[in-house]
């Protein structure tokens, strides 16, 4: 009993370490720099050029 819980405990500070690197590694890199860009850039009308005229009008009808 004693051997599974000191596996646990070891496995849980592992994970919050290895949790702990990641949050760190994201603030260092600028992951965290622009929250609104995506949300906002999701919403703009471009038109895409790759797609002919024509197959724009028949979808259209």
């Amino acid at each position: 009993m004693n051997s599974i819980l000191i596996f646990l405990l070891g496995l849980a500070g592992f994970m919050v370490i290895v949790a702990g690197i990641g949050i760190f590694w994201a603030i260092r890199s600028g992951q965290f720099e622009d929250m609104e860009g995506p949300a906002q850039r999701i919403l703009m009308d471009d038109d895409d050029p790759r797609i002919p005229r024509r197959t724009l009008r028949e979808n259209e009808k």
